[in-house]
């Protein structure tokens, strides 16, 4: 179905889609002004690199550690979150004054302030389930920790499957430009690996898997961010450093039927020419045809008609009686 640009969602968010907190994550955090994907290929490389991600995140918290810390990892997304509300702006701005030679600002007013919307609405979504989380875990009421242990999951399931979603379009930043979400990967996977490097916190694995483990992801996401990029500007023309106002249109949609197969014949025989009469009527014959009238029609004899003198075997008719002639003549 077609996507409403000018909406934040696409319009099938109803009362009770509620009820289940990923397809409104889905709706929220990837809203329907985020442009679609212009290589698919690249956009499987992202799904794999959030899948692993997670994958490997949950692994190290559940069984390196000895058991799933809920507190830890909210703490550890809480930190996340204000590393991205700091870097990304800081991202974009020098990106901005890098576009200024080629563009304005204004012209990119509209996906920036969407974009600031999306970044505020996870991070005000991840704030709101840590507190969430440390109001029911303190109340002392039944009621009131059934109610928020409730609402606690709910939460917890939408501000997991939003992060799915921003990994995946870096906060709608394909909308101002389509090698920017690249960018923002790569820059925000090593600041957030630098400050494990540097404090050494190898979340309990050993000292070759600590590392391996903390610079697979920035490495990781940097030959993908390259991929990008590159296919962006071989197939597209779409350069980092140019303005998106400059860069050249995109191509069209790709007709969805066959193409145009030319009519097939032989290639080195006369072009056939349409005659004004009758597909079956007698056509004009051979300029070296010997007679110019229809080759079955009648005419002169052929040279091996009966008595003509063309075949030699040809029968013969008996030859007149002679006039009797005396012995001298007649």
């Amino acid at each position: 179905m077609a996507r409403a640009r000018g909406s934040w969602t696409d319009g099938t968010l109803t009362a009770r889609s509620f009820l289940k907190p990923h397809t409104v994550a889905r709706a929220v955090f990837h809203p329907a002004w985020i442009p679609d994907s212009l290589d698919p290929t690249v956009e499987r490389l992202k799904r794999f690199r959030v899948v692993a991600g997670a994958v490997a995140s949950l692994g190290v918290y559940t069984f390196v550690e000895g058991g799933f810390a809920l507190t830890e990892l909210l703490e550890n997304a809480l930190t996340a979150s204000a590393v991205l509300l700091f870097l990304t702006p800081l991202t974009v701005g020098v990106m901005l004054l890098v576009w200024r030679s080629t563009g304005t600002v204004r012209q990119l007013r509209v996906p920036l302030l969407n974009s600031l919307k999306l970044l505020l609405l996870f991070v005000g979504s991840v704030v709101g389930l840590a507190l969430l989380v440390q109001t029911t875990s303190t109340s002392g009421g039944i009621l009131l920790s059934l109610v928020g242990g409730l609402a606690m999951m709910w939460l917890l399931v939408f501000v997991v499957a939003g992060a799915v979603r921003v990994c995946g379009n870096l906060f709608g930043a394909a909308a101002v430009h389509r090698s920017l979400p690249a960018l923002l990967a790569a820059v925000t996977s090593w600041l957030m690996a630098v400050p494990d490097l540097v404090t050494g916190d190898l979340h309990g694995l050993s000292l070759t898997l600590g590392v391996v483990f903390i610079l697979g992801a920035p490495v990781t996401v940097t030959a993908i961010a390259l991929l990008e990029t590159g296919r962006l500007k071989r197939r597209y023309g779409i350069r980092l450093r140019a303005h998106p106002a400059s860069l050249p249109p995109l191509p069209g949609p790709v007709p969805t039927g066959l193409p145009h197969v030319p009519p097939q014949g032989n290639p080195y025989g006369h072009p056939h020419v349409p005659h004004p009469q009758h597909p079956y009527a007698p056509h004009p014959q051979h300029p070296h045809a010997p007679y110019p009238r229809h080759p079955y029609g009648p005419g002169p004899q052929g040279p091996y008609a009966p008595g003509g003198s063309g075949h030699p075997y040809a029968p013969r008719p008996p030859y007149p009686p002679r006039r009797p002639r005396g012995p001298y003549g007649g």
